[in-house]
């Protein structure tokens, strides 16, 4: 017998809802301000900037910052080494993401269950900052391109949500590849990998934002500052607008005293996150079903 609703569960149904409701919509603007306040003091007239009139949207539309950061050369050398950095990275790590899982999500390979603790033991225990850069000297990546690429190509938690996806995959498909006369490789990438859209696109996000938003790595390896990434370029703006520390030759500052230093740093920012924004709506669909499927089902 199905229970029939009163006036008073009714009322609280409401009011539950309504809280719910009225926290959800508090949360999204207080997250979507700083990227509002950031938006409008980018493309707001500096005078209005400095005498701190812009606090929600744009008063006297003026882009001089945006044009100033986006023709700044170090900015645009960085600009273009982060793309390069993020594809090459995020192709890197997919391929061998997926040739690593492969073998881990195969009943057939004895060793799988060794080898997932062997990885998963990397998650909690690292060699520390010194010994890594140490390794990293002695394998000539200082001051080299590859280092923004290979240390992160291989991560213990790609592997584990990748493994976890194959698994999803019926077995009788691989079976009758065999019968058929494939190859495990042939498998992998005419058979695995054309049902794997959902966890290819997760890996690549996981990836593609990962190595857009490091700024570590070119701090620690890089000296040359045609190698650096965006966000190391986009740190020194954040952190010390004159960037004294990094142009030696002074350009920056004749740079700095065209605009406002909050117009800058907002530009900044504003163009370094455009690319992400725009990628992620397309990817969306197949990210939050990759990570359900390849984080709870086995």
């Amino acid at each position: 017998m199905v229970k029939k609703k009163g006036v008073r569960d009714s009322v609280s149904e409401r009011i539950f809802v309504g809280v719910i409701v009225g926290l959800l919509v508090f949360i999204d603007v207080v997250m979507l301000y700083p990227f509002i306040y950031v938006f409008s003091t980018a493309i707001s007239d500096t005078g209005q900037v400095m005498a701190g009139n812009v606090w929600l949207y744009p008063r006297g539309i003026d882009f001089t910052a945006i044009k100033q950061i986006a023709t700044y050369p170090l900015f645009t050398q960085s600009y273009l080494n982060t793309i390069i950095y993020t594809i090459f990275g995020t192709l890197t790590c997919v391929f061998i993401t997926c040739l690593t899982a492969y073998p881990l999500a195969q009943m057939k390979f004895r060793l799988r269950g060794f080898i997932s603790v062997v990885y998963v033991i990397t998650m909690f225990f690292g060699g520390g900052m010194i010994p890594t850069f140490l390794m990293y000297r002695n394998l000539g990546l200082v001051d080299n391109r590859l280092v923004m690429i290979l240390p992160g190509a291989l991560s213990a938690w790609n592997i584990i949500i990748c493994r976890t996806f194959f698994r999803s995959i019926p077995v009788s498909l691989s079976e009758s590849a065999y019968l058929d006369g494939a190859s495990d490789w042939k498998i992998l990438w005419r058979v695995i990998m054309p049902l794997s859209q959902p966890i290819i696109a997760t890996l690549a996000l996981f990836a593609a934002v990962g190595i857009w938003n490091d700024f570590f790595t070119g701090l620690l390896f890089f000296n040359d500052s045609k190698k650096y990434p965006l966000q190391l370029v986009l740190r020194m703006i954040l952190v010390n607008a004159s960037m004294s520390a990094a142009i030696a030759e002074g350009s920056f500052l004749e740079f700095t005293q065209k605009s406002a230093t909050l117009a800058l740093k907002s530009a900044s920012i504003l163009i370094s996150i455009l690319p992400i924004i725009c990628i992620y709506p397309f990817i969306q669909k197949y990210f939050v079903k990759g990570v359900m499927i390849g984080s709870i089902k086995e």
